[in-house]
């Protein structure tokens, strides 16, 4: 009925997946997370790396915003198309202007202001279709919560304009507020008016956007030598790096990503309301967040690597870089035991136990040559991926290659030992 009244504006269905002008979305996306390395790397402070991860936070509501509306309207079809390409514009105008996000640049527009008016611009979009789709199904449940949803949409927005007239330290206490107004907000609207039409192409939404946070750290192994010449020490920490990225990407895909989509598709209603807003939309970001900060951390250690001169080779790496590194790993284990409790309700004691190796690693890190402090890091998550695949090898292969998951038994966990790795 709704589909013949409105034919531009078509539903999901449950089989759906994740669609190519999704993955031209997520294309401005990369771009706003190497905008916000840049930003980082230019202000290698404590504040620096501070205001990035709310910037972060910032674009990455706006992309979950189009996860969930791509899970309701068709985002090829119809209007759902032009929703995204002006999205798109939308955010790739804020992202261009990630470099002024807090000092405006002499000349031209204030980029505080034009960051605060793009993320309103993407956020309305992105209500006016939500508004639209619910008009047409004679949704009651996601009208009354979007009406819940506006105070947060337009307090967050009043709080950075009133950031962009700020400096200094009142400032990012202003971007802190805002970034509070919207995810609390949202959070104590609840879930109930929410739509989740289809599991896989959520939780396929958010896993590639994972790969693209993992393609930004490939760029700053790039970013990091761009300008030197090729050399064995640069060789080392190319390798070093990759290995880093490749053992956070064997993390999420080997098999929690693949038990936590189907224990989402067995769920329905609220309660699969409830887990895709935790579990991905929330405990996504500090993941997303870590991938960021270890790209932020390899890029220093190859410019260091790259600086052959002057026994460059042999200094340590400065703190905050060398944190970021460490830091962003285990921030990444720690936001992912916490996605696996949120969907399975199990406990990662190994890479929990892990993480917090890596904070004793810290200080002795310090120490060492920026890349054996990459290889040291590199050692560590070697070995956790290779004792988890060589102890749990059966269980891997059982969930990896099973054809019926666990929706086919209603919320069914996976009971094994696999579920301590």
């Amino acid at each position: 009925m709704s589909t013949e009244r409105h034919p531009r504006l078509l539903p999901v269905a449950e089989e759906a997946r994740v669609t190519p002008i999704e993955l031209f979305f997520d294309l401005v996306f990369v771009f706003s997370l190497t905008q916000v390395t840049a930003l980082m790397s230019a202000d290698l402070t404590a504040r620096g790396i501070l205001r990035g991860l709310l910037v972060l936070a910032l674009l990455w509501w706006c992309w979950v915003g189009y996860a969930w509306l791509g899970n309701v309207v068709q985002a090829e079809e119809g209007l759902g198309r032009a929703a995204m390409f002006s999205a798109m514009a939308a955010m790739f105008v804020m992202a261009l202007a990630v470099p002024e996000a807090f000092d405006d640049r002499p000349g031209g527009l204030a980029g505080p202001v034009v960051v605060a008016f793009a993320y309103l611009s993407i956020r309305l979009l992105h209500l006016t279709m939500f508004w639209l789709a619910a008009r047409t199904e004679h949704d009651r449940g996601l009208r009354a919560q979007l009406l819940l949803f506006m105070p947060s949409l337009f307090g967050s927005t009043a709080i950075l304009l009133v950031a962009s007239q700020l400096e200094g330290t009142a400032q990012t206490l202003a971007w802190v507020g805002a970034i509070l107004v919207d995810y609390v907000g949202v959070m104590l609207a609840g879930a109930s008016g929410w739509r989740l039409r289809s599991a896989s192409h959520f939780a396929e939404r958010h896993g590639l956007i994972v790969i693209v946070a993992l393609g930004e750290s490939i760029v700053a192994i790039g970013v990091g030598v761009a300008d030197v010449p090729i050399s064995w020490p640069i060789i080392a920490g190319a390798v070093l790096g990759l290995a880093v990225a490749a053992s956070v990407w064997w993390a999420y895909f080997d098999v929690v990503s693949i038990v936590a989509e189907r224990v989402l598709r067995g769920l329905q209603g609220e309660e699969r309301t409830r887990m895709a807003r935790d579990a991905y939309s929330y405990l996504h970001l500090p993941m997303v967040a870590g991938i960021a900060l270890i790209a932020l951390g390899i890029e220093r250690v190859l410019a260091d690597v790259g600086e052959t001169s002057n026994g460059a080779l042999s200094d340590p790496l400065e703190a905050l870089p060398l944190g970021a590194l460490y830091g962003g790993v285990l921030l990444f284990l720690v936001a992912h035991a916490a996605f696996k409790y949120r969907t399975w309700h199990q406990v990662t004691v190994r890479r929990l136990a892990v993480a917090g190796l890596l904070a004793v690693l810290m200080p002795a890190a310090m120490e060492l040559p920026a890349l054996a402090a990459l290889g040291l890091l590199t050692a560590v998550m070697v070995a956790m991926i290779a004792s988890e695949a060589v102890r749990y090898s059966e269980v891997r292969e059982q969930i990896r290659h099973e054809d019926a998951g666990p929706e086919a038994h209603g919320s069914h966990q996976p009971e094994s030992p696999a579920s301590r790795s």
